[in-house]
């Protein structure tokens, strides 16, 4: 089995491959996919402040009876605490219920206004996002960068940022830290091969959010997926899940069914003919399928 797989970051810290993700996840259902999850032997648990849903969590962790060292925890700044980090975290760390995180992201590249007309998504008259027109995700860094130093998280990173973006922050003179990782929407309809290629030049690790497809995507149904988990005896999610680890990329599943949780973490090596087979999905049909309207371009031609 391959489960036990990992990748080391630029910390020197190791990121286990395979991880749950929390996306959508609802308070009422989070905290027994986290605990099935944890006794299955996941070691990787992705969730974030915007998901609302830390504090349940936290308290799988805590009754999974799994030593919190054993367990790598991400959680994400939210855009409305841009100008804050270390707050935000404090926010998180208490839902949470925990001294530290292992790594903490910047969410989206966006600032957002704190003192909109709402706490997560705070929107101008017209409907637009209610963005801060005098930050930016470099000013951003600059704080962010600091919060190791603080103990509160062991690394930092960034998610949903393009080569342009990764590159401004890189070269911005105020960056002393390189990203860890940078968390990205990544399965075989969007490879995203110039920015696995771009970020493996840096350091940076990738992790991939909505492997599956995101929800109600027809990815697993793509004839080619379906077409090796029949032959070898395996669910279209775990051919999936292991074509994105094939890549050097870890991945983080989201679902709250114990089945499928328990599911997904058998994982198992492709060979190269199958990688090659789903590598060529994007040929025919290649699409984002999480593009918010935040009124900037976010995504470039990654």
């Amino acid at each position: 089995m391959a489960t036990g797989r990992a990748f080391s970051l630029n910390t020197g810290a190791v990121i286990p491959a395979l991880g749950l993700g929390t996306w959508q996840s609802g308070p009422n259902e989070v905290y027994e996919a986290v605990l099935v999850a944890l006794k299955a032997g996941y070691r990787h648990i992705d969730t974030a402040y915007a998901y609302g849903n830390e504090a349940e969590v936290g308290n799988a962790i805590k009754d999974s009876g799994i030593a919190r060292e054993d367990i790598f925890l991400t959680t994400k700044l939210w855009g409305t605490y841009h100008t804050d980090p270390e707050a935000n975290l404090d926010i998180s760390l208490k839902k949470l219920g925990l001294t530290y995180v292992d790594l903490y992201l910047v969410h989206w590249p966006l600032p957002l206004n704190p003192k909109g007309n709402h706490e997560i998504f705070p929107t101008l008259p017209d409907g637009t996002r209610d963005r801060l027109k005098d930050w930016d995700f470099v000013k951003t860094w600059d704080l962010v960068q600091k919060l190791p130093a603080t103990g509160k998280t062991r690394a930092v990173g960034v998610s949903n940022f393009s080569t342009v973006n990764l590159e401004k922050l890189l070269t911005a003179p105020t960056t002393k830290i390189v990203p860890a990782v940078n968390q990205v929407e990544l399965h075989p309809y969007l490879p995203q091969q110039k920015l696995l290629d771009y970020a493996k030049e840096k350091g940076i690790h990738i992790t991939a959010y909505s492997p599956l497809g995101s929800t109600n995507a027809p990815l697993q149904q793509e004839p080619a997926v379906q077409e090796i988990a029949k032959r070898l005896n395996r669910s279209p999610a775990q051919v999936l899940i292991s074509w994105a680890i094939s890549r050097g990329t870890s991945v983080i599943p989201k679902s709250v069914t114990a089945a499928r949780i328990i599911s997904n973490f058998d994982d198992f090596i492709l060979d190269e003919t199958d990688i090659e087979a789903i590598n060529a999905i994007s040929k025919t049909t290649s699409k984002r399928l999480i593009n918010p309207k935040w009124g900037v371009v976010v995504f470039h031609d990654d």
